[in-house]
């Protein structure tokens, strides 16, 4: 967590990548910086770009104002990018550019702008298989595995069952304000 190299956390869907991601956040000197979480799953091929690089006005019909991307918003602190793994070649080309060079430029700018950030990625996918199947770019794999943290399955880690237990069952108890005994 001290450090600024970049991790990639592996782990399947619902092991705690992303709770995983922000600890080391807070454990890091970054931690009074921000945590900007972005999904990749969640945006087409199309919109991920925009939604992290930012976009300059007039370059789309609908953007009469500029936007300021997620790289941009993680200035001074931690980019976690969740789903690393679905990300097209295309694009990890540009992730790989900005990861290298901490220099972004907005869709439709021309001046680029230097950037310090931590990396923190995840992904639930093989990456050494698709780096072997020529689907995930071998180059940009090593650049965001710089510290590989697997997060075990709980059917590996039953003893944390008790713990995750009581803490959902406070959570619950707050968020319904109703005590269960």
């Amino acid at each position: 967590a001290a450090s600024n190299a970049n991790v990639l956390l592996i782990g399947e869907s619902g092991t705690g990548k992303d709770v995983a991601a922000q600890y080391i956040h807070a454990l890091s000197r970054r931690s009074d910086k921000p945590f900007i979480a972005v999904n990749c799953n969640a945006y087409t091929e199309s919109l991920l770009e925009p939604e992290l690089f930012g976009v300059e006005p007039g370059i789309f019909s609908d953007t009469i104002r500029r936007r300021v991307g997620k790289f941009e918003l993680a200035d001074h602190g931690t980019l976690f990018l969740d789903a690393i793994g679905d990300v097209s070649m295309t694009t990890q080309v540009k992730l790989l550019r900005a990861i290298e060079t901490k220099r972004i430029e907005r869709i439709g700018g021309n001046n680029s702008k230097q950037l310090d950030f931590r990396l923190i990625t995840a992904t639930n996918r093989d990456l050494v298989a698709k780096v072997r199947n020529s689907t995930f770019r071998e180059d940009f794999f090593y650049r965001i595995s710089t510290i590989v943290i697997r997060i075990p399955a709980l059917k590996e880690r039953k003893e944390d069952l008790v713990d995750m237990i009581h803490f959902f069952l406070e959570e619950s108890q707050r968020v319904n304000q109703i005590r269960i005994d």
